[in-house]
């Protein structure tokens, strides 16, 4: 037990040291970009632009949790087997298998931390990001789903305009049961209209069997000077691609709420195929984390005095890589629908498992 506790301390500083190594990096570029984006901002001071940074940092670094931890796994074995710490607790009798104990299990419950508690902060972070970066650029667009249909904001700096449906097609650019309500940019009301339908096309909200009211005239009652159509316009800076990106992006939704969000978006006429993906991906990070960690161990578990340390370390890098983008690969498949969520999700993760595992079986106990 001692000697699993001294591999578990020893596995965390080092993981914890290249987390932080990784963070001021990454901090570094973020600033920049920021500086890039909205540097000519007038609103945008210095302490604004680092806050931008600091909020994006996050979801940068959460992405790629794995990668960190088959390097402090590299860092890790490379140190005991400098130090001649590996090839004393084999002598005692003790196998590469139960040595590695610790490093998976703390590698396991890290993964399981940064699901349940790293992934809402990464939510909250990301969401707050694209608040302000959307007050910055001066044009926001936002879709939210709940229990009475869907709601989309659409606008620049004249003014604001939001839209509520009852449903809709499967990427939001034809809705149903539609309500458009229009505010000037004080915050005054403009107009409203309801309409049997609506469908977006190149600058503009093409809307079917709609009635107008407008709150920006002298009449005291708006009812009087309302009236009715078969079809009407409305200009609209949206896109599809706009559309589907304002609540498109799983991440920027804590795992907690996800599954009654995937329940909302089905009942709006949503496809929610891409968030349940990324649902099982989450729920499958402790078991790739757990992975990353066989993997590098694979590798490094011997005596540097055996030679070619480079050259293992550059194959425990490669093969590591290699398994973080073929997962990103099926989850790109799971989400298009060519292959099943639950194998795009746990397959990739159980192969990069069994294949280290497998190789330590041979190169340590076989």
């Amino acid at each position: 037990m001692t000697l699993h506790l001294y591999f578990a301390r020893r596995f965390l500083r080092t993981f914890l040291s290249v987390l932080f190594i990784f963070f001021a990096v990454l901090m570094m570029i973020a600033l920049i970009e920021q500086i890039r984006k909205f540097g000519g901002q007038e609103d945008a001071a210095f302490t604004t632009l680092l806050m931008l940074a600091a909020l994006s940092v996050p979801e940068s670094l959460y992405r790629i949790l794995p990668l960190l931890m088959i390097l402090a796994t590299l860092a890790l074995f490379l140190g005991l087997a400098r130090s001649s710490e590996l090839v004393v607790t084999r002598a005692s009798g003790r196998s590469a298998l139960k040595s590695l104990v610790a490093p998976v299990l703390l590698s396991v419950a890290i993964g399981v931390i940064a699901v349940a508690a790293g992934n809402p902060i990464v939510a909250s972070t990301q969401k707050h990001y694209e608040t302000q970066a959307a007050r910055l650029s001066g044009a926001s667009s936002t879709l939210s789903v709940s229990a009475e249909g869907l709601w989309l904001r659409q606008g620049s700096r004249d003014g604001q305009t939001v839209i509520r449906a009852a449903r809709s097609n499967l990427d939001g650019t034809e809705l149903f049961g539609v309500t458009f309500l229009g505010y000037s940019s004080d915050g005054n009301p403009t107009y409203r209209i309801e309409a049997e339908s609506a469908r977006l096309v190149p600058g503009a909200w093409s809307i079917m069997n709609a009635k107008e009211w407008r709150f920006d005239t002298d009449a005291l009652i708006p009812e009087v000077d309302s009236f009715e159509t078969s079809q009407m316009s409305l200009a609209s800076n949206l896109t599809r691609s706009q559309i589907l990106d304002s609540f498109g992006t799983p991440s920027a939704i804590p795992i907690w709420e996800l599954p009654r969000f995937i329940d909302r978006l089905e009942a709006a006429g949503f496809s929610a195929r891409v968030h349940r993906t990324f649902f099982h991906m989450e729920l499958a990070l402790p078991l790739l984390m757990a992975a990353m960690v066989l993997v590098g161990a694979g590798f490094t578990m011997r005596h540097t005095r055996a030679g070619r340390t480079g050259v293992m370390v550059i194959m425990a890098l490669a093969l590591g890589f290699s398994l973080y983008f073929i997962r990103n690969f099926a989850a790109i498949l799971g989400e298009n629908g060519q292959i099943p969520i639950i194998m795009a999700a746990w397959g990739p993760p159980v192969a990069a498992v069994l294949l280290p595992l497998g190789l330590l079986l041979h190169l340590e106990d076989g």
